[in-house]
């Protein structure tokens, strides 16, 4: 894999960042800070995760005898903490679950049952590439995609092995990966607002937040090393105390976050504003005499916007060295959801990829709901080419963009499919990329592409093109002609 770039930010000179054609400058590596996450401040939704280990289920006989299937393992009806998100993890991340994974929920406060629904399964196409320091962390685990299912208060979990998978050595079908379990998510209250004009501020110290991975050692190479070279990760110190400007109940962590974006909205700002084509090109940074075909910026909702805790991702930026492609994604946690609880289903994704399956941060760049709102995803600055760990094999030099919703069977709202095309006509735009085109990419290998392949893509490629999966849904993968069509309009060509 191409090296990426990591990179301490300072607030105090975050007003000096520019919107990238090119990586970033890598920062000095400096000591990694103390040796616990501190609690998020009082601005920033705590959420929770329950991990329950999923028995093995009886089965009963047709001579009413019980018997212990180990192809098959579950929950019964149990009470639970108040949760929204469900998702099962396993050990080993390289390991996959061949079968079904149902499970049931209790509605809070009306204590009615769902019926069975379905966890997508074959999720380790959304991942880190192999070989990478996020993946080599010794913290992923195998997983299933997180469903939403709303406000709960009890769950049922049935896993079971199914015939599709591997032959075991007595010609009956594999058994199920180690160490099962469910996760119920908790994403937490909605973001506190903002203090209004005269209200005090402050600034919420912290002793300083580790990778929670172990970063991989060295510089950052300068170069275009071999396919396959592992990714360098520079861990950040703390700023020192009085670095940083004051802002309305941020963390360090969380004003880091923000800084990255200084130049585009304020600190601790929960938006970014949008912008006119014109404004957009007049602040690009182009080539002398080229042409800039940079669609208008849209509006985005900050990770401060939707609530993110930033005290449990990494506080190291990763970014590969620049952005070729976008990937499009459905999420497949359902689409049960209103886009009033967007934020919440983002802080359910984002704990769910953190703390269940072991990842560095988010694992999309950028998500879209239903109604077409945009979100930051993965931190580091919306304008800069974040490393993300959404299309494995692929996730150097491209973006990964998660559309809300399972779209399968369902078809995506036009607003969802619009937001797409204005995200990627600015996003791309920054890099020069036409988004009606196609691009070579060398695979870091995955379940389509073997390591080393060139592969020629869309500009705009849907998680199938790069990975043998179903992801994003037919019904959004047919709609990516059009995008790629406004995306190019929008831009000017």
């Amino acid at each position: 894999m191409h090296a990426l770039l990591a990179t301490s930010i300072g607030v105090t000179c975050a007003a000096a960042l520019t919107l990238p054609l090119a990586a970033p400058a890598p920062a000095a590596p400096v000591p990694a800070p103390g040796a616990h996450a501190p609690a998020a401040s009082a601005a920033e939704p705590s959420g929770s995760t329950q991990s329950l280990p999923l028995r093995p289920l009886t089965e009963a006989s047709p001579r009413a005898t019980e018997s212990v299937s180990p192809l098959a393992r579950g929950l019964r009806q149990r009470d639970a903490h108040r949760f929204s998100l469900v998702g099962v993890v396993w050990d080993d991340a390289d390991a996959e679950l061949h079968g079904t994974v149902q499970v049931r929920a209790r509605a809070t406060g009306t204590g009615r049952w769902s019926g069975w629904q379905d966890l997508e399964t074959h999720n380790t196409d959304h991942a880190a590439d192999a070989g990478s320091a996020e993946r080599t962390s010794g913290r992923v685990r195998g997983s299933t995609a997180p469903l939403w299912v709303g406000d709960s208060d009890g769950v049922e979990v049935r896993v079971r092995s199914g015939d599709s998978g591997p032959q075991n050595r007595a010609g009956g079908t594999a058994p199920l990966p180690e160490g099962l379990r469910v996760e119920l998510v908790d994403p937490g209250d909605d973001p506190q607002q903002p203090p209004t004009a005269g209200d005090p501020v402050t600034v919420t110290p912290t002793t300083g937040t580790p990778a929670t991975g172990t970063p991989a050692t060295g510089t950052p190479a300068t170069g275009t090393p071999a396919v396959g070279t592992p990714a360098t990760v520079t861990p950040v110190t703390s700023p020192q105390p009085g670095a940083l400007p004051e802002a309305a109940g941020l963390s360090l962590a969380a004003a880091e976050s923000s800084a990255v974006n200084a130049d585009l909205a304020p600190l601790g700002a929960t938006e970014i504003p949008a912008l006119s084509k014109a404004e957009s090109e007049e602040q690009a940074v182009v080539a002398a005499g080229a042409k800039p075909f940079v669609g208008p910026r849209p509006r985005i909702v900050t990770r401060k916007g939707w609530g993110a805790d930033e005290s449990i991702r990494e506080r190291a930026f990763a970014y590969t060295t620049t952005v070729k492609a976008a990937f499009i994604h459905h999420s497949a946690t359902g689409n049960n959801y209103t886009c009033s609880q967007a934020p919440s289903v983002l802080r359910s994704i984002y704990r769910y990829h953190v703390k269940s399956s072991g990842w560095r941060d988010f694992g999309y760049n950028f998500a879209v709901d239903k109604c077409g709102n945009i979100y930051e995803g993965r931190a580091g600055g919306v304008t800069k080419p974040v490393l993300g760990a959404h299309t494995l094999g692929f996730n150097s030099k491209s973006m990964g963009i998660a559309v809300l919703g399972t779209y399968s069977a369902k078809n995506p709202p036009a607003a969802a499919v619009t937001a797409i095309a204005k995200l990627t006509a600015w996003k791309l735009g920054l890099f020069g990329r036409n988004p009606k085109s196609k691009v070579t990419l060398v695979s870091g290998g995955s379940g389509k592409y073997k390591k080393g392949a060139n592969v020629k893509l869309n500009v705009i490629s849907g998680h199938r093109d790069g990975f043998a999966t179903e992801c994003p849904g037919s019904r959004l993968y047919k709609k990516l002609g059009t995008a790629r069509t406004s995306s190019a309009r929008l831009q000017g060509r």
